[in-house]
């Protein structure tokens, strides 16, 4: 009896050497991730210091289909690609548009949604056109770093427009609502959900910018193809169970995948 009580503790003790092996592992694979945290209603700080938003669900549906644990942490704008360069997050899932130009900084995963640009002006504006033309000689605010500012200064300035650029989304509008601005042209989506929840019915929506579709993706550093992968077989994951649809949902009254 003492024998077969000392094999069935020993046995017991290495499936507890055994198990707690297996939740180190656990442990260690974590992923953290960045975001911006300025950009309503992909991602957002609460007065509480809560990161939310659509890209926060959705990194951590990812973070759930690949079994890891996930950790958020926010960067500013201009220096979240630097920031991912020199390690101090995995991935960047903040509703960053694939370019041809980031391409040359990081390796994108397949598109998680698609959006075009919009432009948005006070409810007495007399815009009612996109076109370049009709910008000329009104100033025009946009996130720097992005593919708005991208268009505001290639686009509307060269039309004649001045392109004021802003660290922020936030503090693009908050001009556009003090009357520094005649428009703000920044991700539809991003603009309807201020206009729906913010904006106090001090403006409207001009119109969706032609040609200016794209797809927003999750940026890694060039070398790490296998995280890249990873994220691409999950994406696809979430897609095809119902998940992404749910989260949807909660953002959005429409598909922008």
């Amino acid at each position: 009896m003492q024998i077969s009580r000392w094999i069935v503790s020993t046995a017991s003790a290495a499936m507890l050497v055994v198990a707690a092996g297996s939740l180190s592992a656990q442990a260690a694979e974590k992923i953290k991730i960045g975001t911006e945290g300025a950009y309503p209603p992909f991602n957002t700080i609460t007065a509480d210091g809560k990161v939310e938003g659509f890209d926060i669900d959705i990194a951590n549906a990812l973070c759930a289909q690949m079994k890891v644990e996930c950790e958020i942490v926010t960067q500013d704008w201009d220096g979240i690609i630097p920031a991912l360069q020199a390690k101090k997050f995995d991935a960047i899932i903040a509703s960053m548009s694939i370019t041809e130009e980031r391409k040359k900084q990081v390796a994108f995963t397949n598109k998680y949604y698609t959006t075009p640009l919009a432009l948005v002006a006070p409810k007495d504006s007399d815009l009612t056109s996109t076109e370049p033309s009709a910008l000329a000689g009104k100033t025009v605010g946009a996130q720097a770093s992005t593919t708005q500012a991208d268009y505001a200064q290639n686009e509307y300035g060269k039309a004649g427009a001045e392109a004021k650029l802003y660290p922020t989304q936030e503090e693009a509008i908050t001009d556009l609502t003090n009357g520094r601005l005649d428009a703000v042209i920044s991700d539809k989506f991003v603009l309807m959900d201020w206009l729906k929840k913010a904006s106090d019915g001090c403006c409207k929506l001009v119109g969706d910018v032609k040609g200016t579709e794209t797809q927003a993706g999750i940026a890694v550093r060039l070398e790490d193809t296998a995280l890249r992968d990873k994220l691409n077989a999950a994406i696809d994951a979430i897609v095809a169970d119902g998940t992404y649809k749910k989260i949807q949902a909660k953002y959005f009254d429409f598909d922008i995948y």
